[in-house]
Parts: C-alpha cells; sequence; structure tokens
C-alpha cells in the first residue's frame, strides 16, 4: 500500500484489503465535501479505482448487479476520502447518517436496492453499528461519463 493507514477507520478498511484513493477532482462546478454544524455532506461520488472509471453504461444491461454492487462500495471508498478531505482524521465520524445510491438502470431493471447495497454493507463493516444509516436507491437514465453508480453520504462527526 501507498499510504500507511492513519485512523482506525483506515486500517478497518485496509484489513478489507481497501485503501483511501487520492481525492477525486470534481467534474463540474462543486466541492466534494461540505461541512454544516456536525455533519459532513459529500457531493456524488463516482466509482473511480486510480482515477479511471473502470465500467460504464447501465446496470441490467451493459453492466451486471454483482459488478455495480462492487462499485457501490468503491464510491463509498471514494465519498469516505472526500469525507477526510474536509474533517481530517474519519475517526471523528460518530455515524453514518444517510446514503444515496444512483443507478444507471436499463429500463427493465428493478434491483437498485441491492446495487446500492455495496456502499451500504461495507459502510457497516467499517463503522459497525455507526455505519447503519438511512438510504434511499434510485434508477436514474443515465449518470456523469457514463458511470453506473454514484453515491453521496451524510457523517456526523466530532
Amino acid at each position: 500500500m501507498e499510504n500507511q493507514p492513519t485512523s482506525a477507520v483506515e486500517r478497518r478498511l485496509a484489513e478489507l484489503g481497501l485503501e483511501l484513493p487520492p481525492l477525486a477532482a470534481p467534474v463540474a462546478a462543486y466541492v466534494p465535501a461540505v461541512v454544516s454544524g456536525d455533519y459532513v455532506y459529500t457531493s456524488g461520488q463516482l466509482p473511480f479505482i486510480q482515477g479511471e472509471l473502470t465500467a460504464k453504461g447501465k446496470v441490467g444491461a451493459d453492466v451486471d448487479p454483482e459488478a455495480a454492487y462492487a462499485l457501490a462500495a468503491t464510491c463509498a471508498v471514494n465519498a469516505l476520502a472526500a469525507v477526510k478531505s474536509v474533517i481530517g482524521d474519519l475517526d471523528r465520524i460518530r455515524r453514518i447518517v444517510k446514503v444515496v445510491g444512483f443507478v444507471a438502470s436499463d429500463p427493465s431493471f428493478t434491483g437498485q436496492p441491492g446495487v446500492v447495497n455495496g456502499a451500504s454493507e461495507l459502510l457497516g463493516k467499517v463503522f459497525g453499528d455507526a455505519g447503519i444509516h438511512a438510504r434511499s436507491a434510485v434508477g436514474v437514465a443515465v449518470l456523469p461519463l457514463d458511470a453506473p453508480v454514484e453515491v453521496e453520504l451524510v457523517a456526523e462527526f466530532s
């Protein structure tokens, strides 16, 4: 691994075979995350791996649901990188409050909740009970850069 984990959360990610990536540059006029009070709101995070989308297209047509599940987990890790960029230490997270997942879906695909479980289950593995959150899983016609999935989250921190 390039970077040694600096927090218990990052060590837990490492145990799962993951590490925080460099913060993805915004693809439009926004910032990756904003702090308001005790909450961090992330912008939607795409499943970039080393700066590239490894899959494109619609889930249920071009991308199978299992691959999309893994991509949603990647989005969640990218969202944690965005959170770290504004609060400095992921150990400050008290709980993941809300996850919103968008799934670029073939018109016949109705498994959006199963895809977004990729993000939700990863957050549960990383944060335990503090990773249990409210959630929306939304099917959409298309996402930026033809990404199959996008995830945003709200985290409470101290």
